[in-house]
């Protein structure tokens, strides 16, 4: 099978787009290295069955051109940061709603059979009530968290509207390899491990009590693929199922790195919520979604990679 990656070059993107090249699928990675990172794939692009094409999905021609042929859309591409989205609200609407729709407006143009749609768990936003599901009226309170949900909108309405079918995966705090550490826009768990690694206190946004359900990338890479591979449709948390305070993260990351630094807290940032917790019975029932890693195995190999970098 031909398979687009859009956003293939970024940490998620570039996971699943090396599952499908091990699998021996065509892959074709889409990516304007905005945030991606030609290291990520410079293995990949070494073997026959994985092309690189450099373009934006506000492209719609280049879209077009690119998807001819394919038989699925996995669409990774986006602004991936809620105080980026604060900064900039507008790059954030243009890159994850205008780009989502030209991706679904060319897919239905190529004849491509599904899209795979990166959504968050930030539709959420900060109602008190755990787990979420995906039943839960939306609550977003950051400007990325509407363009995901608009993501969501749209896919829901092409697939009613133009017969395309798609699968929207609410990602619930991904981690692992080839998170970039440096932005000021990192992720916790990647900001976490290079300070320890570099014997700096880690730096917790609030009191640290706050929770969240953190998911390992290869079981996020395994949700993609059974919501390709899989005869369903709509929405669906993935996560790992359970949650850890930010103060637990850090403990734990230092108990692997067998040191012992006090974290520093600064004041909380806008646009963070609270607690976080996935219910991810829908994505075990119909997509048969198991996660493998837990929290503490997903941190060691995590670490480990960062490590040998």
């Amino acid at each position: 099978m031909k398979y687009i990656v859009t956003g293939g070059a970024g940490f998620i993107g570039s996971h699943i787009a090396e599952y499908l090249c091990r699998r021996d699928d065509e892959v074709i990675i889409f990516d304007d290295l905005f945030s991606g990172r030609p290291e990520n794939i410079r293995d990949l692009l070494e073997e026959k069955n994985v092309t690189f094409v450099e373009g934006s999905v506000t492209d719609p021609d280049l879209l077009k051109k690119t998807f001819s042929g394919a038989y699925g859309i996995f669409h990774e591409a986006a602004i991936a940061s809620v105080p980026r989205s604060i900064k900039n609200p507008l790059a954030t609407n243009e890159a994850n709603i205008t780009g989502t729709l030209n991706v679904l407006i060319a897919a239905r143009e190529c004849g491509v059979k599904k899209v795979v749609f990166a959504s968050s768990s930030s539709v959420y936003g900060d109602t008190p009530t755990l787990p979420k599901k995906e039943e839960m009226k939306p609550n977003p309170i950051s400007p990325y968290a509407v363009s995901k949900l608009a993501g969501e909108y749209y896919c829901r309405v092409f697939s009613s509207v133009y017969n395309i079918p798609t699968v929207c995966l609410r990602y619930f705090n991904v981690f692992g390899p080839r998170q970039d550490p440096n932005s000021e826009y990192a992720a916790v768990i990647p900001r976490f491990i290079l300070r320890i690694l570099n014997n700096q206190p880690p730096v917790i946004y609030g009191d640290g009590n706050q929770t969240r359900d953190f998911t390992y990338v290869a079981d996020v890479v395994q949700a993609n693929i059974l919501g390709m591979d899989r005869n369903v449709e709509g929405v669906f948390n993935i996560a790992y199922g359970s949650r850890i305070s930010l103060n637990e993260l850090a403990a734990t990351l230092m108990e692997l790195a067998d040191v012992n630094l006090t974290p520093v807290f600064e004041p909380p940032r806008t646009g963070d919520v609270r607690h976080s917790l996935a219910d991810i019975c829908s994505a075990r029932s119909l997509l048969g979604y198991t996660p493998k890693y837990t929290v503490t195995s997903g941190l060691q190999e995590t670490l480990q990679w960062y490590q040998h970098q």
